[in-house]
């Protein structure tokens, strides 16, 4: 098979076709970049010195009413959830400080709340950042979450308990929520003019063993919003990119079932999120992204155990030759070893050209 540029690599391995290798993608926080531009050095581009395929991302421009003051270092979005900076031996990491409905109790009080306006953004940018993008790389746009939503508006414990104490104000919470996203998306969607590849209908079902809620919470109150999201993505003839940490076996026939095209993290080390039984089960439906541990092999593993963890996932997520894209199961951490993120990507290039 002839040389593929990146963006044609991963669009055949989303689309389950053959590629001339396994693609790659990258997740990683600040301090790692640093890194890993100090160990290359100054003009060599990373991405490229490591082989990464990648994805371009393309969004709007905030033009809405300007955000509130901020303590140094503190980040407010428009939604008015705050993170504060916390320092760790290895890194800064913003932490949610506020949640700005966990004291709401009422309908009324949900109204008052400042809701969050696709009037607030300048589309007009779009299509050309969304064109210059396509010319090299997929092209992603988008990020529809709405568990996850729910869970920094109100805080994870409220937003558990919300669905079982009060439906009614969970629906009409939910709904506000899932209204902005879907008309703040299909805006960008249709400022791209059909140059958007891939959007995130995504979240955060799952815990280290096993799901955080169950399948009929799912199905009653999150799946209806997901399914909107999904079919917005449809009628652009978008890819569905799912992220969803941790065990989320019992949930994957309702996500394929909707339509997600794409399952990330694929952290295997979790309770039935093996990888071999993922790619019997979902493979002819599926592309796997991620795979590559990040809690214990990346951080704390020899490159040599990098190397056997990159081999091991695309034996067994891309044993028919497609539908994987090696990265991280997550961002990779301040604590990560350069030497092993070379690793990573080093044994993909070469391993993945079987």
């Amino acid at each position: 098979m002839s040389e593929m540029t990146s963006r044609e690599r991963m669009l055949a391995a989303m689309n389950l076709e053959p590629v001339d290798r396994v693609p790659t993608d990258i997740w990683a926080v600040p301090e790692v970049w640093e890194r890993l531009r100090e160990h290359f050095g100054e003009g060599v581009d990373v991405r490229e010195a490591l082989h990464i395929d990648g994805m371009a991302a393309v969004g709007a421009e905030y033009v809405g009413p300007p955000l509130p003051e901020t303590a140094e270092g503190e980040i407010v979005d428009l939604w008015g959830i705050r993170y504060r900076p916390v320092r760790y031996e290895w890194g800064v990491y913003h932490e949610q400080s506020h949640w700005p409905l966990k004291e709401a109790k009422t309908i009324a009080d949900l109204e008052a709340y400042q809701w969050p306006s696709a009037e607030w953004f300048d589309y007009s940018g779009m299509q050309e950042a969304a064109r210059a993008a396509c010319e090299r790389q997929v092209v992603k746009c988008g990020y529809m979450a709405i568990f996850y939503m729910h869970n920094l508006l109100r805080g994870l414990e409220q937003s558990l308990l919300d669905p079982h104490d009060d439906p009614e104000f969970t629906r009409h919470l939910l709904s506000r929520v899932s209204d902005f996203l879907h008309e703040h998306h299909r805006r960008m969607f249709e400022a791209c003019d059909g140059m958007v590849d891939v959007a995130e209908v995504t979240d955060d079902f799952g815990s280290q063993t096993g799901p955080l809620i169950s399948l009929s919470t799912f199905r009653e109150f999150y799946r209806p919003h997901m399914e909107r999201f999904i079919g917005l993505c449809r009628e652009h003839g978008i890819k569905v990119f799912h992220h969803d940490d941790g065990a989320i076996r019992p949930f994957l026939p309702d996500l394929v079932e909707m339509g997600i095209d794409i399952l990330n993290p694929v952290q295997s080390s979790c309770p039935g999120m093996e990888m071999e039984g993922l790619k019997r089960d979902f493979g002819a439906l599926l592309c796997f992204h991620g795979g590559i541990d990040n809690q214990e092999v990346l951080p704390f593993g020899s490159p040599e155990e990098v190397r056997a963890a990159v081999r091991r996932a695309i034996d067994a997520l891309a044993s028919d030759g497609t539908g994987y894209i090696v990265a991280p199961c997550h961002n990779l951490q301040a604590i990560t070893p350069v030497e092993n993120i070379i690793a990573m990507y080093d044994e993909a290039w070469r391993y993945g050209r079987r």
